[in-house]
């Protein structure tokens, strides 16, 4: 027997439903002859119910009950009718073709915008954006075991009473393909500060001691207020005029030079002469890579770049090798040496695309690739700042005397210096301190990661060269201190003989110009003659080894007098004894 045959579709809003009763029922159908049905009970009943109203609606009371309710049973289904056309008209235009095709057209553009397949009803609204990933920071590294460098000690100093000077000593660098490779992708964490920004003023009023156009006037409620280490801080660092550094601040560069500068986005080596004090001295032993990637400047004065030219060292290319010559206009101070420290302290904003920046002084020569020297004493011990400590003095009092005995600077400025630190809270350096080695740092070479910390350190540390002598060693411990005090942070202050390995020191060059050795030459003074004999000097040799040159003696007539005395001597004591 078929679905026809009972009177069912088989298709339609309930064939399937069927269907799948057809296929899932585990018994045939069985069927029945028809069974005769009775009238209905339902249709007596209205047939009485007639009978009964024609009986009593003769009568007046119950012909106007009747025709009460017959006027209600109107009523009512006049506003059931009206409402159902109302319904069905409403139904009409919901489901004219305009209508559905619009509603058509909604239901598809959104579930294209959503995902393809689902129905109109079910689109949701878009999940909200995903939080952003914590940044990731560079956490430092281990050497693999059985590298060399990785249980390396210093040998024992070399005994040679002769030569009680600093000296350089070894210091394990990685080949310069593996210091590049282990070069972090990411930076440092910052402790305590992640966003430093720097103040601007163009007019500025002195209130106390200290300070400059260039690097403003701060309070010294503005500088403890600078020690207060926060996530978002805005402190002076220099440049406090002007549109940017380098424009119209004091320490002008060329807007030419500027555009190079920022685009120097990796390692930058930087240096300084003013004042034509220095010679400019060439890097050695630099990787190829190293030439290309690492961008290498120096800072001159105008003095210095005629000097230059007048000495055919400098041409329209401004570069003398590896260096970029930079010319400064407008000097923001008289003594170069404070000019100097511009660049030496503020190179994340003269640089502020750089990453690492590794500062020397004027006098010294490069010997050792950037990136070793990064990877021994940054990258190596997961430190954003490095600075070598001083080869005999740990000790700022001791360090300040030093400086007032060889003239420095003005004695008066130095004590006030002293005394002001020493209110403050800084004592003489003693084992109380440790694992600070040293209150005292050798200032020349500056090994630092640009990061916010790092750059805050080294802006009160201009501030403090600003309010006080140029003597960046004896202020470096109260600003180091004073960030240690609130954050877990510290600089890597390695041994001098380990930076004497990397780099060599020359001599300034007025005293070049007086180390022409005078001819050796002969003064007799009567009755007997003295020979003075000049030794040659030569520049510092950054070796073990000693170089010596034989002198030849220069024969003199001492040896004849020697000789005529024993000759004396000699007849005097042979007495003739006819002798008389």
């Amino acid at each position: 027997m078929t679905t026809g045959s009972l009177g069912l579709r088989s298709s339609g809003s309930y064939g399937s439903l069927q269907q799948q009763l057809f296929q899932n029922s585990s018994s045939p159908i069985q069927t029945t002859p028809p069974i005769p049905r009775k009238p209905p009970k339902l249709f007596k009943e209205k047939e009485g119910l007639f009978l009964w109203i024609c009986k009593f609606a003769p009568r007046k009371n119950v012909g106007m009950l009747l025709l009460c309710v017959v006027s209600a049973a109107a009523f009512l289904w006049v506003l059931y009718v009206g409402k159902g056309e109302v319904a069905v008209e409403q139904s009409n235009r919901m489901f004219a073709p305009e209508t559905v095709h619009k509603y058509t057209f909604r239901g598809i553009e959104s579930i294209q915008k959503n995902n393809v397949g689902q129905s109109a009803s079910t689109v949701q609204p878009p999940p909200p954006p995903l939080p952003p990933s914590p940044p990731v920071y560079f956490k430092g590294y281990t050497l693999p075991p059985g590298n060399p460098c990785e249980g390396f000690t210093l040998p024992p100093p070399p005994a040679d009473k002769k030569r009680t000077g600093p000296r350089p000593c070894p210091v394990c660098y990685l080949p310069v393909e593996q210091a590049i490779a282990l070069m972090p992708d990411a930076p440092s964490f910052s402790p305590g500060v992640s966003n430093l920004t720097y103040i601007h003023e163009e007019n500025q009023s002195k209130t106390e001691f200290g300070g400059s156009d260039f690097g403003g006037y701060p309070s010294l409620i503005q500088r403890n207020d600078s020690y207060d280490i926060r996530e978002s801080m805005n402190v002076h660092c220099g440049f406090v005029r002007g549109i940017r550094p380098g424009h119209q601040t004091g320490f002008d560069i060329d807007d030419s030079d500027l555009l190079e500068m920022e685009s120097c986005q990796g390692v930058v080596v930087a240096s300084a002469i003013f004042g034509a004090f220095d010679l400019i001295r060439q890097p050695k032993n630099t990787s190829e890579y190293a030439k290309k990637n690492v961008c290498f400047y120096m800072f001159v004065d105008e003095q210095t770049e005629a000097f230059l030219r007048n000495s055919s060292e400098l041409n329209s290319s401004m570069r003398i090798g590896l260096w970029r010559i930079v010319v400064v206009h407008n000097l923001p101070y008289d003594d170069p040496r404070r000019n100097g420290k511009v660049p030496k302290l503020l190179l994340h904003r003269l640089f502020p695309n750089a990453r690492y920046s590794l500062w020397i002084d004027g006098k010294l020569e490069l010997v050792v690739d950037p990136y070793q020297i990064l990877e021994r004493f940054l990258w190596r011990k997961n430190a954003s700042f490095a600075i070598s400590r001083h080869y005999k003095r740990f000790d700022v009092f001791v360090e300040a005397e030093a400086n007032k005995a060889a003239a420095k600077f003005d004695n008066t400025s130095i004590d006030f210096q002293v005394d002001f630190y020493k209110k403050e809270g800084l004592t003489p350096y003693s084992r109380a301190k440790l694992p600070i080695t040293s209150d005292v740092p050798e200032g020349c070479v500056i090994i630092r990661e640009h990061i916010p910390i790092s750059n805050l350190f080294t802006c009160l540390w201009f501030n403090e060269v600003d309010r006080f002598t140029p003597r960046d060693q004896i202020s470096f411990a109260i600003v180091r201190d004073k960030i240690m005090s609130k954050i877990n942070w510290t600089v890597n202050m390695f041994l001098d003989c380990e930076r004497r390995n990397f780099v060599i020191q020359g001599y300034h060059r007025d005293i070049l110009g007086r180390l022409t050795p005078p001819r050796a030459s002969i003064i007799v003074h009567p009755p007997r003659p003295v020979i003075l004999e000049t030794r040659h000097t030569s520049p510092f040799v950054p070796t073990s080894t000693v170089i010596t040159t034989p002198i030849k003696k220069i024969p003199t007539k001492r040896g004849r007098e020697r000789k005529s005395k024993r000759h004396r001597k000699v007849i005097a004591g042979n007495k003739d004894p006819n002798f008389n």
